[in-house]
């Protein structure tokens, strides 16, 4: 009932000012008053009254031309009362008056224009969050046997868009997942993460080896970037309580299993995508409770007074309560802390939780352990 009566106050097609226009009128009100004061105190007749035209500029800083010009009407009849007063017509008097009018005009023309510049700021920004959305769809909050909680972390505080990747698809030859980092910011890095999803989100349920999907992103990347242009990319896959890791170039995903933190540093380095990589598998088996974490170099580049946030170290106590989803929101909590808020690049992160094996369901058989199945 008290919102219900707050609201009724305001009649009908009207709204309450907006905080921009709020804070515009209440510095012209005040400076206004300033002006006023002086002018009293001074005696002098209308010593000051040029100072009026200062007032509507003010208002232009945060309000609409509508505000502007109502503080400008303000102002002009403020200054119009100080001089009839004064008895002086002068005409430095005349001319102060005609330059708050003047003023006035080109304070509420300015005003158009910041406005204009603002709605299509915020159109652009939508129509960038509306390209984040459809590059980085959301992911879980169940994959195949995987909980699953995906991430994106901006540096950027206007925007949500940038190069880091990630998706989860459920295929026939299990739980495939990416996570990826486009070399370079802004819409060629979004451009080319588009391209490396697209790419994969096909050969994903195509290609029985994963290995092939990288040979396929790697043509894609090649065709589609110049000669210092690349992606890193680490691919996931689990199949029946088996994880396959490749890595190009990409950060070790961290293992997280009975309070410890085990980073999954591939056998052997390799290039990232778009310089022909040659990739060797890292192949664990799954307990039911395992963690998985999934991030880009922005995490292990994040800092403060120059040192580095301790992700390994902290990693358990971050990640291992709660849902998938819990965990991010700790590590990312943690994370704004230890740099104040300052960011330097953008984050994707990438949790697993794996639950064991549903309910004993026949699994077929990863290739690689066909020869350990029969022996």
């Amino acid at each position: 009932m008290l919102f219900g009566g707050t609201m009724a106050t305001f009649p009908p097609g009207r709204r309450p000012m907006s905080p921009g226009n709020r804070a515009g009128l209440g510095a012209a009100v005040v400076l206004l008053a300033v002006v006023s004061a002086v002018e009293l105190a001074d005696g002098r007749p209308a010593t000051y009254v040029g100072l009026l035209a200062t007032v509507p500029f003010v208002a232009a800083v945060f309000a609409v031309w509508q505000v502007v010009l109502s503080v400008g009407v303000m102002a002009t009849i403020t200054g119009a009362i100080f001089v009839g007063v004064s008895g002086q017509n002068h005409m430095a008097n005349l001319v102060n008056l005609i330059g708050i009018v003047l003023a006035t005009g080109v304070a509420a023309a300015g005003a158009t224009f910041r406005q204009r510049q603002s709605d299509r700021i915020s159109e652009l920004l939508r129509l960038a969050a509306v390209a984040q959305q459809a590059v980085l769809r959301p992911i879980g909050p169940q994959v195949g046997a995987l909980a699953v909680a995906g991430r994106y972390i901006s540096a950027t505080a206007a925007a949500d868009i940038g190069g880091d990747l990630y998706e989860a698809l459920n295929t026939p030859y299990g739980v495939r997942i990416i996570i990826g980092d486009v070399r370079g910011k802004g819409l060629d890095a979004v451009r080319l993460a588009s391209i490396v999803l697209g790419s994969y989100r096909h050969v994903a349920y195509e290609r029985a080896d994963i290995k092939s999907i990288v040979a396929d992103l790697d043509r894609a990347v090649a065709r589609s970037v110049g000669d210092e242009d690349f992606v890193t990319a680490a691919l996931v896959e689990e199949r029946g309580g088996t994880l396959t890791i490749v890595n190009c170039g990409h950060p070790a995903p961290l293992l997280l299993r009975r309070g410890q933190v085990i980073p999954l540093e591939p056998p052997a380095p390799a290039p990232p995508l778009g310089f022909m990589p040659e990739v060797k598998a890292r192949v664990e088996r799954l307990e039911p409770g395992d963690r998985l974490l999934l991030f880009t170099d922005g995490l292990g580049e994040a800092r403060r007074d120059g040192e580095f946030f301790p992700t390994a170290d902290r990693a358990w106590r971050l990640l291992g309560h709660g849902t998938v989803g819990d965990g991010l929101a700790s590590l990312e909590t943690a994370l704004h802390d230890w740099v104040y808020g300052r960011l330097e690049d953008d984050i994707a992160l990438v949790l697993l939780e794996y639950a064991g094996p549903d309910g004993g369901a026949a699994v077929s058989v990863p290739s690689w352990e066909v020869g350990a199945a029969g022996s």
